[in-house]
């Protein structure tokens, strides 16, 4: 599942590969730039913001992209099978003489001026990965909706950039609080910590191939992924629910001994699915 983590990477080997070079091949697949031509123009540099990426070519333009659930850019040499997933699958391809990027089921993809970046990624809060990081803003920006669940607010990219459903989860679980808690109910203690952890995780993954939150090789992460299994702690079975961001409800996993608090109240549809077996939940990437 595409993190500030795991976008940082893309970004590093896009960067990698087409950074300095001119496109021999621009491939757009989306009605609104069919017709763009980024062919002639040199690759200036690929920056990570929060979960967004930011293709930036000689005059003055970005392509920006988001890989939200599903998406995904793969690079490949010539002669090399494209192996990222079906051909309509593919919704943009960056060609130069040695590599070529193809990002496949990208739902954000989009043509944009330099100048115009704001646009796309101005509403985000301080990049967990990024050189705008400021933990102080951050925090305050956490604590500015006391009522809120903490969960939702961690996903609010505009309170940080970078967390996403997976470390909501191992966040939340370190912390020993349910994602359910009020964000101005979390002990003050903890609460400084939030962000610290959370950059401090992050950047722990961020040149792994595994992500992992627990340091424990062959069981990577404490919940997340992990309904009706042991918790790695106590033993105590993690239990999962939904939980929404704003857009839509996610599952979301706690350890109900080892964080205790509030949870989806009995008889609502996010608590049964917390009694059901996990089947069809995404498993950790």
């Amino acid at each position: 599942m595409p993190e500030g983590d795991t976008v940082w990477q893309a970004a590093r080997r896009l960067h990698g590969a087409l950074a300095g070079r001119t496109l021999t091949r621009s491939d757009l697949r989306v009605p609104k730039y069919a017709t763009a031509d980024l062919t002639g123009r040199a690759v200036l540099d690929v920056t990570p913001r929060g979960k967004h990426l930011l293709t930036r070519v000689e005059g003055g333009l970005t392509l920006h992209s988001h890989l939200r659930m599903d998406g995904s850019w793969k690079v490949f040499t010539p002669g090399q099978r494209w192996t990222g997933g079906p051909a309509h699958q593919i919704r943009a391809i960056l060609g130069t003489a040695d590599r070529t990027a193809v990002g496949y089921r990208l739902p954000v993809l989009e043509l944009l001026r330099t100048t115009d970046e704001h646009r796309a990624v101005g509403h985000l809060g301080p990049d967990l990965l990024g050189p705008d990081w400021d933990p102080d803003r951050a925090l305050t920006n956490l604590l500015a909706d006391p009522a809120r669940p903490l969960g939702e607010a961690l996903l609010d990219q505009r309170n940080l950039a970078g967390i996403g459903n997976v470390y909501k989860s191992e966040l939340c679980f370190l912390l020993g609080v349910t994602p359910w808690l009020p964000v101005e109910d979390v002990p003050a203690d903890r609460a400084a910590q939030l962000v610290t952890l959370a950059k401090k995780l992050l950047e722990a993954n961020r040149d792994r191939p595994v992500r992992t939150t627990t340091g424990r090789r062959g069981q990577d992460l404490f919940v997340y992924g992990r309904a009706f299994r042991p918790c790695l702690r106590c033993g105590t079975p993690v239990r999962v629910a939904d939980q929404g961001d704003g857009s839509r409800e996610r599952p979301t996993y706690w350890c109900p001994t080892c964080q205790p608090g509030p949870a989806p109240a009995p008889g609502t549809p996010q608590a049964r699915r917390a009694r059901q077996p996990s089947r069809g939940i995404r498993p950790p990437n």
